[in-house]
């Protein structure tokens, strides 16, 4: 982590209730890589060394308050009802960070992709005197971003909202994001002097530039690309994060030594680790939790979630591995293979057609095409162990809880419903009965009634 000279705390605007998103679910819980843009947030802050972080959000926003709790706990939360504008909304955080003596930085929920090193060129600027920072970029369509006015020394002189600049002012490329960051008190201390008379009614934290530099305070601009502050307000913006987060990391995958055959086809979680010599398929994609390590080869349409891949193993086409995979070195998981909780020894084989849910694996297992793990008696789920190369035939289902020892054979079609010995055979099938002669009369029978009721009609 950063050495910080002094304390840091971050305030994050998510009370929104991002109409635009036309949804039931909060505008910053929507995920972006697989996570919620709040928490892209809330890793934003302390990966720039935040010890305090307060989320502003709208109290009928349960699904948002709960999640905050649980990452942050009750106290990291202060109410902004009714919205009443940006500059309101910091002001609500100021009883919770009672006692706070410190760096500030004010953060937005739905920007998914506000790199660290931005915020800390905003700290930086504080460094050297500036009592405010705020974060720019050029925008390649200014539209109504508010704009960021230079002074002829290159300092911060004001920020105009769209609505209310002058045809002079709206010439200017240089916008604001709404990232702010000085001395918390006094940012407090100038909020209380922030009024909303303006188009919207609303108190403005943008107004905080305009009355440092009244007092004779300098503020500075930072800049940072256009991509890295998108704001999500709706489903399209989301999309357009979601594309600038994968482009991204499949550039990353590739400059580290891992090959994506068709880069534009596979989809990464913010979590996702390939390491180099991994191989990716087309259309392959991680979700959350994800690292294979490199070697290992994942072939097309496949969907992995939650899973450790160890070198050497080869994953598809079409398979599935969901939360709580875990695969040792040389292991194949073939086409339309389903596993879950479960953790294939050295060298495990489960070609085709089978679901592996809650199991243990042993090494240079065979497991046959069609074979079930039963796990799931309605109410429990329970384990089912195979032993070091025992081999399960095919269509097999296996009744959990239940154990194939080591190197015992199954036979293909059985209902295995009790253990089964080291080295021993098992075959659990219903006898077969054959009536010779039987097909004929059932046709015989079955033409005459078709004929007759043929008739009838």
């Amino acid at each position: 982590m950063t050495n910080i000279a002094r304390d840091r705390a971050a305030i994050i605007l998510a009370a929104g209730k991002g109409t635009r998103m036309k949804s039931g679910l909060p505008k910053v819980m929507h995920a972006v890589g697989g996570r919620p843009m709040i928490d892209w947030s809330i890793e934003l802050a302390r990966n720039a060394g935040c010890s305090r972080i307060v989320v502003i959000a709208h109290p009928s926003q349960t699904v948002l308050i709960d999640h905050v709790t649980a990452s942050l706990g009750r106290d990291a939360i202060a109410f902004q009802d009714p919205p009443q504008g940006t500059g309101h909304a910091v002001q609500c955080a100021e009883a919770a960070l009672t006692g706070f003596v410190g760096d500030l930085v004010v953060l937005y929920g739905d920007s998914p992709l506000v790199p660290v090193s931005a915020i800390e060129d905003l700290y930086a600027v504080l460094e050297t005197g500036a009592a405010l920072g705020v974060l720019g970029f050029e925008a390649a369509e200014p539209g109504l971003y508010g704009r960021l006015i230079l002074a002829g020394d290159g300092d911060l002189e004001a920020i105009v909202e769209a609505r209310e600049a002058t045809p002079q002012q709206l010439v200017v490329r240089l916008c604001n994001s709404g990232v702010m960051a000085g001395r918390a008190e006094t940012m407090f201390r100038l909020l209380r002097r922030v009024t909303n008379q303006n188009a919207k009614g609303e108190y403005y934290l943008t107004d905080l530039v305009g009355l440092a530099r009244s007092e004779g305070a300098i503020c500075k601009a930072v800049r940072c690309a256009e991509a890295d502050l998108i704001g999500c307000d709706s489903k399209s913006d989301l999309a357009q994060a979601e594309a600038i987060f994968q482009a991204r990391r499949r550039l990353e995958a590739l400059e580290s030594g891992v090959t994506l055959v068709a880069p534009e086809t596979v989809f990464f979680s913010h979590d996702t680790i390939l390491e180099a010599d991994v191989l990716v398929e087309p259309n392959v994609v991680f979700g959350p939790g994800v690292h294979v390590k490199g070697g290992a080869r994942i072939r097309a349409f496949s969907h992995l979630e939650g899973a450790i891949v160890a070198t050497g193993c080869e994953i598809g086409p079409y398979a599935r591995l969901r939360p709580g995979t875990v695969l040792e070195a040389g292991v194949r998981v073939g086409n339309f293979v389903e596993t879950k909780n479960t953790h294939m020894g050295e060298g495990a084989k489960a070609n085709h057609l089978a679901y592996l849910g809650d199991g243990q694996i042993g090494a240079q297992a065979n497991i046959g095409a069609g074979t079930i793990f039963c796990n799931y008696d309605g109410f429990m789920k329970h384990q089912t162990i195979v032993g070091d190369g025992a081999f399960i035939g095919s269509n097999s289902s296996l009744v959990a809880p239940v154990e194939i020892g080591k190197g015992a054979i199954v036979g293909s079609g059985s209902v295995i419903t009790t253990n089964v010995q080291a080295d021993a055979l098992a075959v659990a099938r219903g006898k077969r009965v054959e009536h010779q002669g039987w097909a004929i009369s059932f046709r015989t029978r079955k033409s005459a009634e078709k004929a007759a009721a043929s008739k009838k009609d």
